[in-house]
């Protein structure tokens, strides 16, 4: 894991995304790509029609552009290396469009006092379509702290094994690591084959099997990271179709909106 992607953006998760994404790029001595990305939100009203698109777009450029001076001027004293790439449109798309030889990609999960831009939805479409692991911070996080504990939620799926791995160089820094599984039946691949796995690569876990049976996965899920005083939590994303989470909720998209800490996923 050396090229770490974030997003560039005048909101109120910028700092909180930018924070951690220092924090991992020192870490593993890699290198910082900020996608600095304009785009329009939506309004009805006076905005719309006789040009309003084009004057929001307008006032969305000058507003990106202060922030662009004042992040390259703070980023020469930042001891890491980076690029800059300017992007319009979509944030998610042009994320994809940017993050091509990223290891891993550095947004927020819901901004808790903010409606526009839609972390929520940028942070599903990346992990569901994306293709890289996605650090998903809440807006008040401060940093990453690497060497505390971590919790991976272990359900045997194919989402879960590929964000462990992805996980691999940043679990190498870490004091503990605790595989949780929500035990109702259906994993496959016991918790205890992942610790197997993890060992071989230096890293030791311990297992935590909860009973499943009558609880909500992501009530366990906050009760063991606040018990654990977990850094971060390493999950799969999206086990099942998006539509079907969004419709009748999920796991991802409840972590999505209301982990109490960074949420590496990947699918």
């Amino acid at each position: 894991m050396k090229n770490i992607l974030v997003l560039v953006h005048d909101d109120d998760g910028q700092e909180a995304r930018l924070q951690v994404a220092f924090d991992i790029v020192r870490a593993v001595r890699g290198h910082l790509t900020c996608v600095d990305v304009v785009t329009v939100p939506v309004f009805v009203g006076e905005y719309m029609g006789v040009g309003g698109d084009a004057l929001l777009l307008e006032d969305e450029k000058a507003r990106e552009s202060r922030n662009a001076v004042a992040l390259k001027a703070r980023l020469e004293h930042e001891d890491v290396p980076y690029d800059w790439v300017d992007a319009t449109g979509d944030p998610a798309t042009c994320i994809r469009a940017a993050a091509k030889l990223a290891d891993l990609i550095v947004v927020n999960r819901r901004l808790d006092g903010s409606w526009y831009p839609d972390m929520s939805e940028i942070t599903g479409e990346l992990v569901a379509k994306g293709r890289r692991p996605v650090m998903a911070v809440p807006q008040g996080a401060s940093r990453l702290d690497l060497s505390g504990n971590v919790v991976i939620a272990w359900d045997g799926s194919d989402s879960a094994e590929a964000a462990m791995r992805a996980a691999l160089p940043l679990l190498a820094f870490a004091a503990s690591v605790t595989l949780l599984q929500v035990d109702d039946g259906s994993v496959k691949t016991p918790s205890v084959e992942a610790a197997r796995y993890l060992s071989r690569h230096g890293i030791e876990a311990s297992v935590q099997i909860e009973d499943g049976r009558g609880r909500k996965v992501t009530d366990i899920v906050r009760t063991v990271l606040a018990s654990r005083t977990a850094s971060y939590l390493v999950m799969g994303g999206f086990d099942h179709p998006r539509w079907v989470e969004s419709m009748f909720g999920g796991t991802t998209d409840t972590m999505i909106d209301h982990s109490p800490v960074p949420v590496l996923l990947a699918h």
